[in-house]
Order: structure tokens, then C-alpha cells, then sequence
């Protein structure tokens, strides 16, 4: 889908081999909405079709919001008054959107302008790392509207924070301040506000420069064999492993050693 199809979200390539989504509905703090699902979800799947495959030029994508907020949780009034069958409808296009996201081969940094809740602090989580401003604020306050986090926030929270501080969070419902995101590894970083995208994409540039085959196999095996035991992670790193010397890039990268110059990883 072009750029201009979509209305609630603006898709840009800043640098080669880079994308940035981010929501764009900044007058209701970038509430996810169900257009908004529906768009992401295509962005999404359009962008993991673009990074797959020999001599792909996507390479790394960041996730961020236009405005003060980055996304604020699903929009409420939208939902005030809908009936339980078209609650789950709607439900239905956030976990295709969730799993798209999560489909993507290749790294997506959040970059965490404002507040992120409810789904969109989910939506960072479903990141593969994150970057935060000093004024960013956290929290999955689903247990006060008698519901709880639908989009894995539970399991992703619980990954990255343990389970004792997630249950903490999730039952009390309480929000978290960048710093506190930093300490509880939500997020990598913390930067002044105008320093956020610039840091962000500089990490973005730095791993478009590596060899795309390479990091699309280190994030596979990474998240793929987090429920394996030892053995089995092991031999499936072993696997991507002998995958990968074979390849186009792993001669240009030992070759641009040697002859002391910059690789020209193509991706194949």
C-alpha cells in the first residue's frame, strides 16, 4: 500500500535501508483506533515482504509517534459502547497487526517519544529493543478497565523485566518513568527529548551497515530459541551458523578486513 493510502500512520525511509513507522494521531495522543490496526498490519506485512529474500534493501525498521505521545493505548471512545461481538472483531485486527509486527525479520527499534500505554506500551515491547526520551512514560493499565494486555504484553513483559516485576506492574496497573523502563530493561536508552531520533537512527544506520543475512539469522535465533533447551538453541545457532560462511557476504566481510575498506554486503 502507497504512503498516501494510509491516514493514521505516516511510513518514511530516512536512510538507505531504513524505515520508520510511526502513528500518526497526534490529536488523540496516536490512540489505537481499528483503522489504525488495519493500516499497520499492511505497513507491516509490506516491510517483512521487503526484508525477506537474497538481495533484500530493507535492512532495519524504527517505530515512533508524531507529536508529544508515542501511542497511548487502544481509543477508548471508539470502544465506549460497543458490543462484545464487535469488541473481539476489533480485537481480531490488533492481533493480526501484533503478529505481523512480530513477523518482520529484521530489527524494529521503538523509539519512544511520549507516553507509551496499554497497546502501545505492548506495541514497544513487540520491539526487538527500544529507546526512550527522559519524558516517556510506561504502563499496561488494563486491570483497572477489567480487562488485562491481549497483545503479549504479559509475556513479553515478563521476558524482559521477570516475573516478579511484571506481575508487580500488570496487577497494580501502575505506570513507569523512562528511567524506570531503563533499570527494568524495557528500553536500552534514555536520551533528551531531541536527541531521541537521532540516537535511534543512528543504531538503525549501524546495523544496516552489517550483513543482512547475519542479522536476520541473529534475530531468528535469538527469539526462536528462547523456549528451547540449551541443546537444541545451540544446534539451531549451529544451523544459521553454517548457513551463513557459505555465503556472498562472508567472503566480502573477511575480503574489506583484509584490504582495510569498508564491506559491501548485498545480502546474499
Amino acid at each position: 500500500m502507497p504512503q498516501d493510502a494510509y491516514t493514521t500512520i505516516l511510513l518514511t525511509e530516512p536512510a538507505p535501508g531504513v524505515a520508520v513507522v510511526a502513528f500518526n494521531r497526534p490529536e488523540v495522543a496516536n490512540a489505537l483506533s481499528t483503522q489504525m490496526g488495519e493500516e499497520l498490519a499492511e505497513a507491516w506485512m509490506g516491510l517483512a515482504a521487503r526484508a525477506s529474500g537474497e538481495g533484500a534493501d530493507l535492512r532495519c525498521v524504527i517505530l515512533t509517534g508524531q507529536g508529544r505521545h508515542f501511542q497511548a493505548g487502544a481509543d477508548l471512545k471508539e470502544r465506549n459502547g460497543m458490543t462484545d461481538e464487535t469488541w473481539a472483531l476489533q480485537h481480531k485486527v490488533f492481533e493480526t497487526m501484533v503478529r505481523a509486527q512480530l513477523s518482520v525479520p529484521v530489527p524494529i527499534i521503538a523509539a519512544v517519544n511520549g507516553a507509551a500505554m496499554g497497546g502501545g506500551c505492548e506495541m514497544t515491547l513487540a520491539c526487538d529493543f527500544a529507546y526512550a526520551s527522559e519524558t516517556a512514560r510506561f504502563g499496561l493499565p488494563e486491570v483497572g478497565l477489567g480487562i488485562m494486555p491481549g497483545l503479549g504484553g504479559t509475556q513479553l513483559l515478563r521476558r524482559c523485566a521477570g516475573e516478579r516485576r511484571a506481575i508487580e506492574l500488570l496487577t497494580t496497573g501502575r505506570p513507569f518513568t523512562a528511567a524506570q523502563a531503563l533499570e527494568y530493561g524495557v528500553v536500552s536508552g534514555v536520551t533528551a527529548p531531541d536527541a531521541l531520533m537521532d540516537t535511534v537512527l543512528a543504531v538503525a544506520a549501524e546495523i544496516a551497515a552489517k550483513a543482512p543475512l547475519s542479522v536476520r539469522a541473529l534475530k531468528h535465533v535469538v527469539r526462536e530459541a528462547h523456549s528451547l533447551d540449551l541443546a537444541a538453541a545451540m544446534e539451531m545457532e549451529l544451523s544459521a551458523y553454517n548457513r551463513l560462511f557459505k555465503t556472498a557476504d562472508r567472503r566480502e566481510g573477511v575480503a574489506s578486513f583484509n584490504e582495510k575498506r569498508t564491506p559491501r554486503f548485498e545480502g546474499k
